[in-house]
């Protein structure tokens, strides 16, 4: 299995799920935007992940490979491929699928519950994602879930913290790959997002507990196994 990612800012990579794909055996390879804007063909991998980072995905000015990136997303979701977007990922995903993006009320940042929404049931998440769970979030934006994908969780700052599309298309608002050492690189590169406000943690609350990060990466693995499994499933259907 080769997967491909989309890396938006040095200090926001795969976490977690780097060291689960490599000991699954899968190959990898990336697109470090920041530094790099070479893109694949989409018939050279067969899943793709699109990670996090600080910009909003309206900001074609300052980044202007977020038009040549959405153009790449649309043609690997098209092309029938896994793909997995976390945050900024997952908002980009969404526009590509035709829903808005937009600022959410609250600013979430830190350790929140999600409550799981009944039509996960129908999905290849069902047995992934738990009723409710404690996840990591850092974001300001959120987005509207699109047409045909199915809503997956909500939280008390933010009402739609993900989909599946076609249940192989995923976006997930919340953080489920961060280790605590890319925790720690957050706040060093983005601590001044941390206003104190409403949903928004300490940088003592944040890394008090590292075994957060652990049982977050366990649900993570989860996910990347029903992925794996849906499109086995899929593909011995076809």
């Amino acid at each position: 299995m080769k997967v491909h990612y989309l890396q938006h800012v040095p200090f926001e990579g795969l976490g977690s799920i780097k060291p689960a794909l490599i000991e699954k055996g899968y190959q990898l390879s990336s697109t470090h935007l920041y530094a790099d804007l070479t893109f694949p063909l989409v018939s050279e991998f067969d899943w793709l992940i699109v990670m996090g980072g600080p910009m909003g995905i309206y900001d074609d000015e300052t980044y202007p490979w977020l038009v040549d990136e959405k153009n790449f997303i649309k043609a690997a979701i098209d092309a029938g491929k896994v793909v997995l977007g976390i945050c900024l990922g997952a908002q980009l995903i969404a526009d590509v699928l035709g829903a808005k993006v937009y600022r959410n009320e609250h600013r979430e940042i830190g350790w929140f519950n999600i409550d799981r929404l009944p039509d996960v049931d129908g999905t290849v998440l069902a047995n992934a994602l738990p009723h409710q769970v404690e996840v990591f979030h850092w974001h300001g934006d959120t987005f509207d879930i699109p047409e045909g994908a199915v809503s997956l969780a909500q939280s008390d700052a933010c009402a739609r913290q993900g989909f599946i599309f076609d249940n192989r298309v995923v976006g997930f608002q919340f953080h489920l790959e961060t280790t605590a050492e890319s925790a720690a690189a957050l706040i060093e590169h983005c601590g001044d997002e941390l206003n104190a406000s409403r949903y928004v943690q300490s940088e003592t609350e944040i890394i008090f507990e590292p075994e957060r990060f652990s049982a977050i990466n366990a649900v993570m693995l989860s996910v990347l196994n029903a992925l794996e499994v849906g499109r086995c499933n899929a593909g011995s259907n076809r």
